[in-house]
C-alpha cells in the first residue's frame, strides 16, 4: 500500500480490510476501518460522503506499517499508544494493561458509593491497586469531583503513564502515583479500595491469545498458581488502610466468583455487590468488612 501513490480513501479501506482478513482477526472490516482513520484523519463520514479522497503516500506509509504490526498480532491499541476508557483517552505503555471495557463493569459499580461518600463526608479517598493506566482511579475522579486518589503499583513506567494521563484528563491535582508493592508504602485511610490484580493462573498464561500473552505485561496477568494470590494479599492487608464503612472493590475473572468470596470472607469480609460485564459474566466484586 505503501508503495502505490494516490490512493483513494475508499480504496485504502478496500486494501486494510482484504490484508486483515486473517482468522485470527474476528472483525477485519472493524479493524480497518480504525487503522485507516486513524492515520488518515479521517472518519466514517467522510468514507460515505468523500470516498474518493486521495491518501497522501506518507500517509499511506504508515497505515501499511500499522497492518503490519497488526499481523504480527499487536493489538490495534497499542499500535496507536492509547485506548478510550469511560469516556478518557489514556496512553498506554509496555508495563501497563491496556483497559478494556469489563472494567468499565467496576467503575460504575462502585460510582454511587464513591458519589454518596463524597457528598456527605465532603470527599471520598480512593486507594487504587496496581493502578497501570490509572484507568479505573481517573474514571472515578472525572465522575467524582470532590474524590481524590491514590495509584499505586510497582512499575515505574506504569506509575509515569498513571501519571501522565493524570494530567492529560486535567485530574492530576487530585491523582498521586505511588511505588509501592501493594500496600508497603501506603499510608492513611481510605474510604475505597479498587483494583484490576493480576488473576490468570501461571498455567493458562502460555494459553491466552498472542495479542494479550506478547503485548500485555506479565506482571500485570499472572496471579499465581490459582489465580487467586492477588486477592489474598489485598484482602489480608486492606483493614489498616480502610476508614469506617469503606468498601473494596475488585476485578475478577469470569470463573472465580465464588473463589474470590471465599478469600475475603475468610479474611472477615461480606459481599455486597456483584456485577457481570457487558457478555453476560460475572466480573466486579464489592465487599464490607
Amino acid at each position: 500500500m505503501a508503495e502505490a501513490a494516490g490512493r483513494t480513501l475508499a480504496q485504502a479501506l478496500r486494501e486494510a480490510r482484504a490484508r486483515l482478513t486473517v482468522p485470527y482477526i474476528d472483525d477485519p472490516a472493524l479493524e480497518a476501518r480504525m487503522i485507516v482513520e486513524h492515520f488518515s484523519g479521517t472518519s466514517r463520514a467522510d468514507a460515505i460522503s468523500t470516498p474518493d479522497r486521495l491518501i497522501d503516500t506518507t500517509t499511506l506509509a504508515a497505515i501499511d506499517a500499522a497492518l503490519q504490526r497488526r499481523l504480527a498480532r499487536e493489538p490495534v491499541h497499542r499500535i496507536f499508544g492509547f485506548r478510550e476508557f469511560h469516556g478518557l483517552r489514556l496512553s498506554l505503555s509496555a508495563e501497563t494493561l491496556e483497559p478494556r471495557p469489563d472494567t468499565e463493569t467496576l467503575v460504575d459499580l462502585v460510582l454511587p458509593f464513591a458519589r454518596e461518600t463524597a457528598a456527605r463526608l465532603g470527599a471520598c479517598r480512593i486507594l487504587d491497586l496496581g493502578t497501570g493506566t490509572g484507568a479505573i482511579a481517573l474514571a472515578l475522579l472525572k465522575e467524582v469531583p470532590l474524590a481524590v486518589a491514590v495509584g499505586v503499583d510497582i512499575s515505574d513506567d506504569a506509575l509515569a503513564t498513571a501519571a501522565r494521563n493524570a494530567a492529560d484528563s486535567g485530574l492530576a491535582q487530585r491523582f498521586s502515583a505511588l511505588k509501592s508493592d501493594w500496600f508497603a508504602a501506603t499510608e492513611g485511610r481510605y474510604h475505597l479500595i479498587v483494583s484490576n490484580p493480576p488473576y490468570i493462573s501461571s498455567k493458562e498464561l502460555e494459553t491466552l491469545q498472542p495479542e494479550v500473552r506478547q503485548f500485555d505485561p506479565v506482571r500485570a496477568l499472572d496471579g499465581g498458581e490459582d489465580g487467586l494470590d492477588a486477592y489474598r494479599i489485598i484482602a489480608a492487608g486492606a483493614d489498616a488502610c480502610l476508614e469506617k464503612g469503606a468498601r473494596i472493590a475488585v476485578e475478577i475473572g469470569y470463573t472465580q466468583k465464588t473463589e474470590v468470596e471465599d478469600v475475603f470472607r475468610q479474611a472477615g469480609y461480606t459481599m455486597i455487590a456483584a456485577a457481570k460485564d457487558l457478555a453476560g459474566s460475572d466480573r466486579a466484586l464489592v465487599f464490607q468488612r
